[in-house]
Order: C-alpha cells, then sequence, then structure tokens
C-alpha cells in the first residue's frame, strides 16, 4: 500500500510532462493547423513594349565654330556668355577702321576706272566713225577698240575690289550663324585675331532645339530594333537626376557598321527642347522601344533573393507554398519578366512571404491591387 501510493505522484507527474510536450509540440507547427493567407496572383503571358536600354551623351544638333573671317583687334563683346541667342544677332566688334579705310581706296579706284572706260569708250566710237569714211587706218580703229574693251574689264575688276572690300567690312560685325546657345569667348577685348589661323576662333554655339543624344546598342539589341522598324522607334529619356524627360524623341540616325572593337552600333535620338531643360554634354538613359514581346511578368516584391538565387513562391497542386528558383530579365513598370522558372497557369504568392516554409498550408485571395492596364494585357 505504501508503494502504490509512493508511485502516484511519479506518474502524475509523468502525465504533466507528457502534456505539456504535446502542448510544445502542437504550438510548432505554424498557426496549427491554420493556413496562412496569401495573396496572390495566376501567372499568365501578356505583351508588353520590347525596351531597350542604353546610356548616352547629348548634343547640340548644330554645333558651330565662331570664327573671325578677318583680321583685326575685337573691339566688343556684345553678348552675354552662355546665353541663348537668335541667328543674326551681333557677338563681336572687330576694328572697322581699317576696312572703311581700304573700301573708299576701293570705290577711287573704281571711280577712275570708271572714267578710263568711258574715255576709252568715246575713242573707240571716234575712230569707228573714221574708219567708215576711210578717214583713219584699219588698224588705229582696232587699237581703240581694244582699249576700250581693256578699261572695261578694268572697271569690272575695280567694281569686284569694292565688293570685296564692302564684304571685309561687314565682316568686322561677327554675328550669331543659328540660333542657339553660345559658349564661352575665347578672345578678350583688345586681343589681336587673324583670319585663317587657330587665334580666329572666337566661340562656339550649340543648336539645342531640337536636342540629339548618341548612344550605342549592342549588336543582338540593333537586329530587334531593325525587326521593329527604327523609323517607328519610341525613345524615352530619363536625366541623370532619375528624372523622365517630359518630351518623347525619335532615331533620326543609325550607323550602317557594327564598332569592330566594341559589338556595337551607333544611333542618334532627337528631341524637342524648347525650355532648354538638356543641355550639351549631359549623360542620361536612353530607353528605345523596339516593338512588343510575349513575357511572364510577376511583381518585383514577389521575386526574392536567397543563397542559391532569384525565387518565389508559389501555391503547389497539394495547396501548400513551394519555393520556385526563377530566372528574371529586365523591368517592365514595377513587374519583373520572368525568362525562366514559371509557367503560365502557376499561382504566385505576394505576400507574407516571411511566414512562408515549404510545405506550409496557404488560403489564397486574388490580388486586388493589379494594375487594370496588366490586368487587361494578360487578358
Amino acid at each position: 500500500m505504501l508503494r502504490y501510493c509512493s508511485a502516484l505522484p511519479r506518474l502524475v507527474l509523468s502525465l504533466c510532462v507528457a502534456c505539456w510536450l504535446a502542448a510544445c509540440g502542437g504550438s510548432a507547427q505554424p498557426n496549427g493547423d491554420k493556413p496562412i493567407p496569401v495573396t496572390t496572383q495566376q501567372v499568365e503571358r501578356r505583351s508588353v513594349p520590347m525596351v531597350l536600354e542604353a546610356v548616352g551623351r547629348t548634343e547640340g544638333s548644330k554645333e558651330v565654330e565662331i570664327r573671325a573671317r578677318v583680321s583685326g583687334i575685337v573691339e566688343k563683346r556684345l553678348y552675354n556668355e552662355g546665353s541663348f541667342v537668335r541667328a543674326g544677332t551681333p557677338l563681336f566688334q572687330i576694328e572697322r577702321a581699317p576696312f572703311e579705310i581700304a573700301l573708299a581706296h576701293a570705290k577711287a579706284t573704281a571711280d577712275q576706272a570708271q572714267a578710263n572706260n568711258e574715255q576709252a569708250r568715246r575713242e573707240a566710237e571716234r575712230l569707228g566713225g573714221l574708219l567708215a569714211n576711210a578717214a583713219v587706218s584699219k588698224r588705229l580703229a582696232e587699237e581703240a577698240q581694244t582699249a576700250y574693251l581693256s578699261s572695261t574689264a578694268q572697271l569690272e575688276a575695280a567694281r569686284a575690289a569694292v565688293r570685296e572690300a564692302q564684304l571685309n567690312l561687314s565682316y568686322t560685325s561677327v554675328v550669331a550663324p543659328i540660333t542657339g546657345v553660345t559658349g564661352r569667348a575665347l578672345h578678350s577685348e583688345g586681343s589681336l585675331v587673324t583670319a585663317n589661323t587657330d587665334s580666329s576662333l572666337l566661340t562656339t554655339m550649340s543648336q539645342t532645339h531640337p536636342v540629339w543624344v548618341r548612344f550605342a546598342l549592342s549588336e543582338a539589341e540593333h537586329v530587334n530594333l531593325r525587326k521593329a522598324g527604327e523609323e517607328r522607334s519610341d525613345v524615352g529619356l530619363v536625366l541623370a537626376n532619375g528624372e523622365t524627360y517630359g518630351e518623347r524623341g525619335h532615331l533620326n540616325f543609325a550607323s550602317s557598321t557594327v564598332d569592330q572593337n566594341m559589338g556595337t552600333v551607333q544611333l542618334r535620338a532627337e528631341f524637342p527642347n524648347p525650355q532648354l531643360q538638356i543641355l550639351p554634354g549631359q549623360f542620361a538613359t536612353v530607353h528605345v522601344e523596339a516593338g512588343t514581346q510575349s513575357v511572364i511578368a510577376v511583381p518585383q516584391s514577389a521575386v526574392l533573393q536567397g543563397d542559391l538565387g532569384r525565387y518565389v513562391w508559389i501555391i503547389g497542386a497539394d495547396g501548400k507554398a513551394a519555393q520556385r528558383a526563377v530566372d528574371v530579365g529586365t523591368w517592365v513598370g514595377q513587374d519583373w519578366i520572368i525568362r525562366n522558372g514559371l509557367n503560365p497557369g502557376d499561382t504566385v504568392i505576394l505576400d507574407n512571404l516571411l511566414k512562408l516554409k515549404p510545405g506550409v498550408a496557404v488560403v489564397a485571395q486574388a490580388d486586388s491591387t493589379t494594375p487594370p492596364a496588366a490586368a487587361t494585357a494578360a487578358r
């Protein structure tokens, strides 16, 4: 009897420990038998734009060197460096006095040639009349006619010299040949510039409306672009600060050869730039739409990174969560293109991803945040 009573506490203790272990074992299962609620999206192929991305550099659609066309002293700079000017705006004034004197000399020479020509004409007419009456020899009449023709040629040369002097005088006022943005003045007032030498360069100008962007695509990307039709390609631009430029552009040049060293093809896009938001020399990211492609895409938040690479959670046929390794491509809006790993009809889990483990039961609900455009494209 005493032996039975002493064993009873041990039996009670064993039962308590067993109940405690059972309770602990039951709580070790996530949520017990209750499935984890998750938002899902069924995978389907949809048509999305094929966007080719490259880094480009901007430049003016016209790049002009402003040079002095006559030699002389720079008297004035008539513009603010870096300002926007219209075609025909005076930029520099070169000393006029020497060219005004040269013009006066040319005009005086032309007047003298005019007087000589009149005299030679009258002499030729007089001797021609006398020759008709046999009053002079034919030789004298012919010499008078030759003198008249020679003086006429001299008059034309003198008149050409006047026009040249007038042109040189006009070159003393250096004007903008295009509408655009001016550069830094390379000569200050008082400097001597010499035509047809390196010192003749006064400044530069860039036409920035429209603006050009030069970039390169790989040979494979260029093949896709040609298939889509280069002339129909729509081009977007992302500036260095991450902002998307508000104007759309188009391709206006594609090289006919492939760079043998880089394996790329040079291209150029043109963008409107009425507000001078883009300056020559900037770096920017170019997005070229090369038609459309049929792809599988999932939200970026559904793609996770593991030790073995990127993966997504899907719902298997048994209604439980399972990992699926995927090979991702480029982004399309907020979605990531999946090259390999998913098939149409697969159900991808979008949230509660940190609570998931392989084999955990889940209960699915459709993704209510899917953009209408994406849903329409998917259908």
